[in-house]
């Protein structure tokens, strides 16, 4: 009988404490494609009363990923979320993490994440319900080798453009990229480029620097233009209006791929940042 009564104490205790803390997993799109960032963020909110000190151990939050389709996820290392800080009562904190580069999720599939907090001074952990998600493949537009060069007098390095359009959140199509080695094994970026239309077929050309031009339809009379480098970081994003003319890709007489027709547009999500007209200082009168 004590220790049936020992064993609900704990019980008790436990669900008192997590009745206190709680610990949340949320995610922006519940659906990736393989080698995809998923980023999640764990919401950690103190009803407790008093004062808690978190961050300060290398392991006070932890996570796990399983498939629902029992494969075994291989976890390559703890995923670091560094930072010591207090949280109130009554207050909430979120941390924020890529879990891509610490578990391989590269098989299709649905998965889930849990996460643990580790309250070592009340020698609990907290786990919070799992979150479901899905890793897919997209469907491939356009796809293209070539050439990163790696010294004057050694042979380039192979890789693999290629882009993909697939789901956003189950209603928006987004446009991604993909640079991996020729046979697709060795992935060097996946990345969303943006939404787009359904019946976009994007316009794609390497220029001779290695560099990736993609100019695809985002709405009915908007485009969208990306320049990616080799190693697929987005250099440079611009917005045109097809008006007068349809934009298009073009060669132009000193060998650089251009934009030719539409109208540019400036946006927020343009990249470099450009001012907005609200954001420019007033014009100053001249006497």
């Amino acid at each position: 009988m004590k220790i049936l009564l020992v064993a609900a104490a704990a019980i008790l205790t436990c669900f008192r404490a997590s009745a206190q803390v709680t610990v949340e997993v949320t995610m922006e799109q519940e659906q990736f494609l393989p080698n995809e960032a998923i980023q999640v963020a764990v919401k950690i909110t103190n009803l407790s009363g008093q004062q808690l000190h978190l961050g300060a151990e290398a392991d006070w939050l932890t996570f796990s990923v399983e498939s629902a389709d029992d494969f075994v996820v291989i976890k390559k290392s703890e995923v670091p979320v560094q930072g010591a800080f207090d949280l109130e009562s009554s207050q909430m904190a979120i941390k924020r993490a890529d879990l891509q580069p610490y578990f391989v999720m590269s098989k299709n599939g649905r998965y889930k994440i849990i996460a643990t907090l580790h309250l070592k001074s009340w020698a609990k952990s907290l786990v919070s319900a799992p979150k479901a998600f899905d890793v897919i493949n997209g469907a491939e537009l356009w796809a293209q080798d070539f050439g990163v060069p790696t010294g004057a007098d050694t042979a380039p390095e192979a890789r693999k453009y290629k882009l993909v359009k697939a789901n956003y959140l189950r209603s928006q199509i987004r446009l991604y990229l993909q640079v991996t080695d020729p046979t697709e094994s060795r992935a060097f970026k996946v990345a969303a480029l943006g939404p787009m239309v359904s019946f976009s077929q994007p316009e794609a050309q390497v220029d001779r620097r290695s560099q990736l031009h993609v100019l695809w339809q985002a709405g009915a009379q908007a485009f969208t233009y990306c320049l990616v480098s080799p190693d697929g970081t987005v250099l440079q994003r611009e917005a045109y209006d097809s008006n007068p003319s349809r934009p298009r890709l073009v060669v132009n007489p000193t060998g650089e791929v251009v934009v030719s027709g539409g109208t540019r547009r400036a946006q927020a999500s343009d990249y470099p940042a450009v001012k907005m007209p609200n954001d420019l200082p007033p014009l100053e009168k001249t006497k």
